[in-house]
């Protein structure tokens, strides 16, 4: 299980990191453009054996990882951007309450039990995004803020299926090194677009919140991969158990530390999400 934890607290730094950007004026997207140079580096450093470029473009993972390279700078700019305009414990909710994706494929690819519990748990997960992403000021407002939750959800969750589905058991690190190059290289052209376009020049500040952000986020995804590769333990009970942790842990370094303001409609969309889970691990 020490897999599993390292993941859940490696997944909360990012949140943290997200919210630290807002806080230290860093440029996002430098950032994280940053933040996968480092993350490929230490796939590839972290990989034992030599590569072997040829075979890698003929694996059946390769255009997989092209993908979830351009999908990895999307949500990661949307949650960056949930982080700092909805809170760290919406942003944290809406990406891991996306764990009823993951249920859902099981359930449709590889034809997993349903019943009522499941089904009660995906119902009250939808309820609960809405609830913890909506803010007090917010309720009578445009629901034009809750588009990068709704964004974060679905993407986190084609996130989640996809590196559990395409990731090959005896190359973790080298699968993860693609996945990040890829998304270096997509973030690279946006910010060349933006220097160009905008005239905005990068900023030496990006560099340490971007590496260590890097350095969490392979640990991130590494961790969870080796998890799910253990031995009688369900993915679909992994998912839920990482998912929920990492809210609540979310949750109270946001009250703590960011002195983010809960509303009880929050509180009450988090409750729901707890429960969602519990409901889901029990079906």
């Amino acid at each position: 299980m020490i897999y599993l934890a390292l993941s859940i607290l490696s997944s909360t730094g990012i949140f943290v990191l997200f919210k630290l950007f807002n806080k230290h004026k860093v440029d996002t997207l430098q950032a994280i453009v940053v933040n996968y140079i480092t993350a490929c580096c230490c796939g590839f450093i972290h990989n034992s054996q030599p590569v072997n470029f040829s075979e890698v473009m003929t694996s059946n993972w390769f255009i997989p990882a092209i993908c979830l390279g351009f999908l990895f700078i999307v949500i990661f700019n949307v949650m960056a951007i949930t982080a700092q305009k909805n809170g760290l414990s919406v942003a944290s909710v809406a990406s891991k309450m996306s764990v009823i994706i993951p249920v859902i494929f099981g359930v449709w690819v590889f034809k997993e039990s349903v019943g009522f519990k499941k089904i009660t748990g995906i119902l009250l997960a939808l309820i609960a995004v809405y609830l913890t992403s909506v803010k007090a000021k917010e309720a009578k407002a445009s629901h034009a803020s809750l588009i990068p939750p709704i964004i974060l959800f679905f993407g986190s969750g084609i996130i989640d299926t996809s590196i559990n589905y395409f990731a090959p058991d005896d190359s973790i690190p080298l699968f993860s090194a693609f996945i990040f190059c890829f998304a270096f290289i997509v973030g690279s052209f946006l910010l060349i677009y933006k220097s160009i376009r905008l005239k905005k020049s990068f900023k030496l500040r990006s560099l340490p919140l971007g590496i260590t952000l890097g350095l969490v986020n392979y640990s991130s995804i590494f961790f969870l991969l080796k998890a799910l590769r253990i031995d009688g333990l369900e993915s679909s009970a992994l998912f839920t158990i990482n998912n929920v942790a990492i809210v609540a842990i979310s949750t109270l370094v946001g009250l703590l530390v960011f002195k983010e303001q809960i509303s009880k409609r929050n509180w009450s969309g988090i409750a729901l999400a707890l429960i969602s889970i519990v409901l889901i691990t029990l079906a």
